[in-house]
């Protein structure tokens, strides 16, 4: 099946082929899909990054002459802007820079010259990168299917955190926590490690990422829950300290760094 490759800022995800449909996902500049089924309007896809699958509008998705590369470099800041000629691009945080080079992406069979802060950053420590990527998204709205800072959703916020870190995780809370080791204490839960929590059912229904401990030795986590934000996490689960209560129930942590 052809590959595609997405031309816009930020496309919306549907979970049927129906623009008033859900919306499961979004599809960042310079992210690679497989077509699975085309009609008229639409096309099924499955996303190179993450195997994940959903409805995209025919008219906001490219032919990719290199299919199925899964690039590294993303982009850290939220203002660059790229010129494909016909339009100018604004490059949202955690897009792609396809095909970097020299200062240049590979766009279309030509090198177009790109101005972007991209995620190498050696110099810093694992707990501090979690942290640096984190900041953009601190505050940010929550938004069913949202990966940016405009809007993300729980699962949403891991796993760009991690495309960021080099590590590519899946799309949904409920298959994050099938990846990597568990943790089996939270004491020994380390900055990076994912926690998961779950509802009444016992399903997987929201994820968080551990943070460094504060002053006085809490740990904190990041989540999406109304906002991006950092709580204070125990054996309980995320205690909300502006509503005085517990917001999330712990069911487990996991490593995958």
């Amino acid at each position: 099946m052809p590959s595609v490759i997405c031309p816009l800022s930020i496309v919306p995800v549907r979970k049927e082929p129906n623009d008033r449909a859900e919306l499961v996902t979004q599809w960042l500049f310079g992210e690679t899909a497989e077509v699975l089924e085309r009609t008229d309007k639409w096309s099924r896809v499955r996303f190179d990054h993450d195997g994940y699958e959903g409805w995209v509008d025919n008219k906001q998705l490219a032919d990719c002459a290199t299919p199925n590369f899964y690039p590294d470099l993303r982009v850290i800041d939220q203002t660059s802007i790229v010129d494909l000629g016909e339009r100018q691009v604004l490059l949202p945080y955690g897009s792609v820079v396809p095909f970097y080079e020299d200062g240049t992406i590979l766009w279309d069979g030509h090198r177009i010259p790109v101005q972007a802060v991209t995620n190498h950053r050696p110099e810093l420590e694992r707990a501090d990168l979690m942290e640096f990527y984190l900041h953009p998204f601190l505050g940010a709205p929550y938004l069913w299917g949202g990966r940016t800072p405009s809007g993300v959703d729980c699962s949403g916020l891991t796993q760009m955190l991690f495309i960021l870190m080099g590590i590519y995780l899946p799309r949904d809370a409920s298959e994050q926590a099938e990846e990597g080791d568990p943790v089996e204490l939270l004491d020994l839960s380390e900055p990076g490690d994912l926690a998961f929590f779950e509802n009444e059912e016992g399903n997987i229904v929201h994820v968080g990422v551990i943070l460094t401990r504060n002053e006085e030795g809490d740990l904190r986590i990041a989540h999406a829950s109304g906002r991006v934000r950092i709580d204070k996490l125990d054996q309980q689960g995320i205690y909300n300290a502006e509503d005085g209560k517990y917001s999330h129930q712990l069911r487990m942590v996991r490593r995958v760094l």
